[in-house]
């Protein structure tokens, strides 16, 4: 007899055509609705599952994995970032996490240009003017913003979309910077153009834009705090594509409301979709609702990576996107 089909657990919508190999291949229980779960609604979704296939909008705590009970076998997360799962807990009850690494990279660092343009050429103020019908016509002082070629760009976290950035940067003519917990090797950084700080204060206060590429860990909590902002020079921009809390969004807006910033693009926030409205105010900050990754190819490349996590686990060997306490 053949052996019954994993029971898989998606806590979101996901592409239809990676729901649809799913139920092909598990016994997979999609939803119908796209809303976030209630933290006990997860943890019953944990009770009925031998895999979850969670989100990054799904904490997911030591306490819930003690109340999941013993089916549960993985977690398949649909994403790269698992700062929103306990993994250490998880894998003291023999719990395996994956993730999607890897999948993303391009996309990501096409939102960070998008961002470092938006914000110093001014886009939404102009495409406000059109949308609002109160444009009156050019004129040789309007809308001013700035050049990008020449300028110094400052890529904190020099990883797979970090190193995206950087080649997408030298194409527009900025200066590649970055600070990195590791130097890149000698041929990395000759083919980049980039030039290493091994001081993160030193480098921010000469940059002209920085683009925060990091992930969030306990050591890049507040990475870019209120002290490090404050080094920041008066026409620098920050652009933060990847996780919100790495700056101190309030100090962040106390220094844009200033004038001792020039002005942020932010695709993620400190707390979520919860951001502070103060931000919305300010015509020098570009607010986007978390797409820096949300192409219809990226998606769908992450559910297929779920599926060989899934799969491949099913045959009883190790998911090859493991995610290892530690190496985080």
């Amino acid at each position: 007899m053949p052996a019954p089909r994993l029971s898989v657990v998606v806590t979101r919508r996901l592409p239809e055509v990676v729901e649809t190999r799913m139920k092909e291949l598990f016994d997979a229980e999609l939803r119908e609705d796209d809303r976030p779960l209630s933290r006990e609604e997860l943890v019953a979704a944990m009770t009925r599952a031998d895999v979850l296939v969670p989100t990054l909008t799904d904490r997911i705590d030591a306490a819930m994995l003690a109340a999941a009970g013993d089916r549960l076998r993985l977690i398949a997360n649909f994403g790269a970032g698992v700062d929103h799962i306990d993994v250490t807990s998880a894998r003291s009850r023999g719990v395996l996490v994956s993730n999607t690494p890897g999948v993303v990279t391009e996309d990501t660092a096409d939102m960070v240009m998008a961002l470092i343009l938006a914000v110093t050429r001014r886009i939404p103020e102009g495409l406000a003017l059109m949308q609002g019908g109160t444009w009156q016509g050019w004129s040789p002082t309007a809308l001013l913003g700035g050049r990008m070629a020449g300028r110094r760009l400052g890529i904190i976290g020099m990883g797979r979309i970090g190193q995206a950035v950087a080649r997408r940067a030298r194409a527009f003519g900025l200066q590649v910077h970055y600070h990195n917990r590791r130097r890149l090797r000698p041929e990395t950084e000759a083919e980049l153009g980039a030039t290493y700080w091994e001081s993160l204060d030193q480098m921010v206060a000469r940059m002209d834009v920085i683009s925060v590429n990091c992930p969030h860990t306990p050591s890049t909590f507040h990475l870019l705090n209120a002290r490090r902002l404050k080094m920041l020079k008066p026409s620098a921009v920050i652009v933060n594509t990847s996780r919100g809390e790495v700056i101190d969004e309030n100090a962040l807006i106390r220094g844009l409301q200033a004038g001792e910033i020039a002005g942020a693009g932010l695709d993620v926030f400190e707390h979520g979709a919860a951001f502070n409205p103060e931000l919305r105010a300010l015509p020098n900050v570009v607010l986007l609702p978390h797409m820096g990754s949300a192409t219809v190819e990226g998606r769908a490349e992450m559910g297929e990576k779920v599926i060989i996590n899934i799969k491949t686990f099913a045959d009883g060997h190790r998911p090859p996107d493991l995610v290892v306490p530690g190496q985080l």
